[in-house]
């Protein structure tokens, strides 16, 4: 079955807003886990676009950088 973009949003989207009480940042290995059949390249095309949307944010430690549905949880701007 091939690789769908626009159904692979939507899968992203869905997966943030389940998870969203309990956590709110991601690591990319977290969404190619949802997508066993896509290759990273597509997966990360995915979340660049969301980001691009405006509907998911990159969150940065300094080390890693994370992925977040945009508004949820503690971000840069917002911390002191």
């Amino acid at each position: 079955m091939p690789f769908d973009p626009a159904t692979a949003k939507d899968e992203v989207l869905k997966f943030l807003e389940e998870k969203r009480e309990k956590k709110t940042k991601f690591y990319f290995n977290d969404f190619t886990a949802l997508f066993p059949d896509g290759k990273p390249r597509e997966v990360k095309k995915i979340l660049s676009d969301l980001v691009k949307e405006e509907k998911l944010e990159y969150w940065s430690s300094g080390s890693t950088t994370m992925y977040g549905l945009k508004g949820a949880g503690k971000h840069a701007s917002g911390e002191d």
